[in-house]
């Protein structure tokens, strides 16, 4: 058996372009879906793919292993970039699913079978809307309580905002007041029964997101994500060391060693590894081993498309320590044209039932995916109040 052909499918789906990544073998009918989606680095990810692709083609899909270790070791520069590592995921995910395919059996099967009975999904407040997710109004907190009682009467039990505003490196009482506000609002709205994720999207200084988290701590938050910069392990350390919040981090981090040196400084109760960028599912679970070494959760990264999520939630029925799974579900209104399920999504709760198609239990329909062509991204830019550049 031999890989024949490595293509690329484009999708835009508003916020993003969807990168769907398919692997053709010279057996008829077997090909294996991936996801690799960067966004504003579409073009980037697939000349990537298509600079790896030729160290694959007419290679054996089945040495899943021997061919992440070809994409990641050749070429002289590892794989341990963003653009260089969403191209290898892709293609990884993709290889998982024919190895399914071939077995007749869901991926997380091949992987030691399921450790849990469900996957709980959390989503975005907003519904994943750009103008609800990240725009400030007045009344902002009134706002965000009537945002959550809708996610909550959509059936979730969990999900994630973003109320704390930007700021400069260092700012004075009025953000900090900003955020308790919005996030009472959103607790006073749903009660104590539901889960509570805020997400700093790492726009914050180190001190500034101590303050931020100190300040949001009597919430009862289920985690707080990303409140400095990812690079700076120590500073997120000495958060998670301040407060009993559990922090979470790492979508921003590319492969295993990233992971590690994280770890090691005791940075986050929470490891978030995007799969479509971190590496694959091969690389995806070794951080996972990772962390059940340091007795650390796995909530993955997955504001992608489906293929990524079906990867996540494969990972998720196989992963001991993996807690929860996000999910967009109002990106595009026609997301469930393009894609068929093997996994039972229960609205009360938001709870998914184990996939039951082989490899990673979902099928892409590319005449639907064409009436999607790629489109630019909307550039974002950021500002502090005095001009400066600041963190989107």
């Amino acid at each position: 058996m031999k890989i024949t052909k490595i293509e690329t499918i484009i999708c835009n789906a508003r916020m993003r372009n969807w990168i769907f990544v398919k692997v053709l073998t010279d057996q008829p009918g077997l090909f294996g879906w991936g996801e690799a989606t960067l966004e504003w680095h579409t073009r980037a990810v697939v000349g990537a793919i298509e600079d790896i692709s030729p160290l694959l083609i007419g290679e054996d899909p089945r040495r899943i292993e021997y061919l992440w270790q070809m994409m990641y070791r050749q070429h002289f520069w590892h794989g341990n970039g963003v653009v260089r590592g969403t191209a290898i995921s892709g293609i990884d995910l993709a290889l998982w699913d024919i190895l399914g395919k071939l077995k007749d059996t869901p991926c997380h099967q091949l992987w030691g079978g399921p450790v849990r009975d469900y996957v709980r999904l959390y989503c975005h407040l907003g519904g994943g809307k750009m103008e609800d997710y990240y725009e400030t109004k007045p009344d902002d907190a009134k706002r965000f309580g009537e945002l959550a009682q809708e996610v909550v009467e959509a059936g979730f039990t969990a999900f994630k905002s973003m109320p704390v505003p930007e700021t400069m490196p260092i700012e004075g009482l009025k953000p900090i007041r900003y955020a308790e506000a919005c996030v009472e609002a959103m607790r006073d709205a749903v009660g104590e029964n539901v889960d509570i994720m805020v997400d700093c999207h790492a726009r914050p200084s180190p001190r500034m997101g101590m303050l931020f988290a100190k300040a949001l701590e009597p919430y009862g938050l289920y985690f707080f994500e990303e409140p400095c910069w990812p690079e700076v392990y120590e500073d997120i350390a000495a958060i998670q060391k301040s407060v009993s919040t559990p922090i979470a981090t790492g979508e921003r981090l590319i492969g295993i060693h990233a992971f590690r040196d994280l770890l090691a400084c005791g940075g986050c109760s929470i490891i978030q590894p995007d799969i479509t960028h971190c590496g694959g599912l091969s690389e995806a679970r070794r951080i996972a081993s990772l962390a059940e070494a340091y007795r650390v959760a796995m909530a993955p990264h997955n504001p992608q498309g489906p293929v990524s999520t079906a990867a996540s939630l494969e990972l998720g029925f196989a992963t001991p320590s993996y807690i929860i799974c996000e999910a967009v579900h109002q990106d595009v209104p026609w997301r469930k044209d393009i894609v068929s399920w093997g996994f039972e999504v229960e609205k009360t709760g938001r709870i998914v039932r184990p996939n039951t198609k082989p490899g990673l239990g979902v099928e892409i329909d590319e005449k639907e995916v064409a009436k999607h062509p790629f489109k630019q991204e909307l550039p974002q830019r950021s500002y502090y109040a005095d001009g400066a550049i600041g963190d989107w």
